[in-house]
């Protein structure tokens, strides 16, 4: 770990032995405590936001008209007609929602000149597998008449973005709407994406304890995403099928996370279709960076141009 950021190395180590003092104390994970954990994390982090404008909204559930998806919409130039982002958070399908995300979401609003549409979706385990999916999946359906109800200026191309298992809902919805002649993914950009469901690739051994995000937590939450005996390595987008149809994609990985090796085995398999696909990998970073900001500002920063340059430009260099 010789390359690993020093400021995390020392916020890790303190943060495993409080981890490991909780257990010792007979405390046990669950859904609120990741939940908390996460809003905390992130609100004590990322501290600074760009004044962009901000509407708060929704969309009908596919499954019950009168329930509501709440989406949160972003709009760094409100005058200008720019291209759209449907943005999908990470927290492990058990944690996050666009209030944890209003910052990030604020920041790659104003980097990249997009607007951005943040999908509260429904969490395991109270909503398991594939609650979160379909949710997400309506609100790509109905996005431009929802833009046009608050008449809002937009372009219409199609981006979207993820982290962790936002990165898995992402990448899983852009195969299933690489067979859909009725919408069209321009860019999809995949965060630390959580690719592999079987928890299968070396990464997953290699950094799986004492970095952050750990090999048994993944188990942790994949079990509780998954209720009904699932076919997982079906429901992996690493392990789906890939055509040229798939959208132009960046993939950002993190030398010290246990997706790491997925997300990297994910391009692969793009490239090998004829995908243009661009990967962005961090030598020295951890999963979930960029909810830990304050700490490695450079680094964020850095990712946020990266998606910025890759969402704006023609071709993938």
């Amino acid at each position: 770990m010789m390359d690993l950021n020093q400021t995390l190395r020392v916020w890790l180590s303190a943060y495993h032995e409080a981890l490991a003092q909780l257990a010792e104390s007979g405390v046990v994970p669950s859904p609120d405590a990741v939940r908390d954990g996460l809003a905390a994390l992130t609100s004590t982090f990322v501290t600074d936001a760009p004044d962009v404008a901000v509407l708060n909204a929704s969309v009908a559930s596919q499954e019950e008209k009168s329930e509501q998806i709440p989406v949160r919409i972003y709009h760094p130039a409100p005058e200008s007609a720019l291209p759209v982002i449907v943005f999908l958070h990470g927290g492990g399908h058990m944690a996050g929602s666009v209030a944890v995300y209003d910052r990030i979401c604020r920041k790659l609003a104003a980097s990249t000149q997009h607007l951005v549409v943040s999908v509260d979706y429904r969490l395991a385990p109270e909503h398991p597998y594939p609650a979160g999916l379909t949710d997400a999946r309506q609100v790509i359906m109905q996005l431009w008449p929802l833009l046009d109800r608050y008449h809002l200026r937009y372009s219409p191309m199609l981006s979207l973005v993820g982290d962790s298992a936002g990165g898995a809902m992402t990448a899983t919805l852009s195969a299933e709407f690489q067979q859909n002649s009725d919408i069209t993914i321009a860019n999809q950009v995949l965060i630390y994406p959580s690719l592999d469901y079987t928890m299968s690739q070396p990464s997953v051994v290699e950094n799986g304890q004492g970095l952050f995000l750990q090999r048994e937590k993944m188990r942790w939450y994949f079990d509780h995403y998954f209720r009904h005996e699932e076919d997982r390595q079906a429901a992996s987008p690493l392990w789906m099928p890939m055509t040229s149809r798939m959208p132009r994609t960046l993939v950002i990985t993190a030398q010290y996370c246990p997706l790491r090796d997925e997300g990297m085995a994910y391009v692969q398999k793009l490239l090998a279709v004829g995908v243009k696909a661009q990967h962005f990998h961090l030598d020295d970073m951890i999963h979930a960076y960029l909810n830990l900001e304050n700490m490695v500002p450079e680094q964020c920063a850095a990712t946020y141009r990266q998606i910025a340059v890759f969402l704006n430009g023609p071709n993938v260099q």
